[in-house]
């Protein structure tokens, strides 16, 4: 963990690389420190079913959902969580100057004695950055 999750619905792609998107929020979670590389994931997934406000076709969203494992003070998920929107609101500016598009984050911790993970990045993350000069 943290792995946060876009979905997104309505004209988003037309606007944004999806795929920058994800490389541009997974860079500003590594930014604040908090969270280990070998952890961070970033993943973006279209709804293509929908019903978004009053219907309209130009209508769209993108929800950021982070989960994270516990640990952290609630300043630390204050500045995680700040960071994460305030670079969300960058990539997604162009449709957040429409009247038709709605941008959010919540942020959730996982109990851990409810979450199970094997990760083998980790060992060869922390060796590589062990060797940098």
């Amino acid at each position: 963990m943290p792995h946060l999750t876009i979905q997104y619905a309505g004209p988003v792609e037309a606007a944004v690389d999806m795929t920058a998107a994800c490389r541009e929020l997974h860079a500003a979670m590594l930014s604040t420190g908090l969270f280990e590389l070998g952890a961070v994931r970033v993943r973006a997934l279209k709804a293509d079913h929908a019903a978004i406000g009053d219907l309209l076709p130009q209508n769209g969203f993108v929800d950021l959902i982070l989960r994270i494992g516990v640990g952290r003070s609630a300043d630390e998920k204050k500045i995680g969580g700040d960071a994460i929107f305030a670079a969300a609101g960058a990539i997604f500016a162009p449709l957040l100057a429409e009247p038709h598009f709605a941008l959010s984050l919540e942020i959730i911790e996982i109990d851990p004695a409810l979450s199970w993970k094997r990760n083998t990045m980790h060992p060869r993350l922390r060796n590589a950055e062990k060797d940098r000069p």
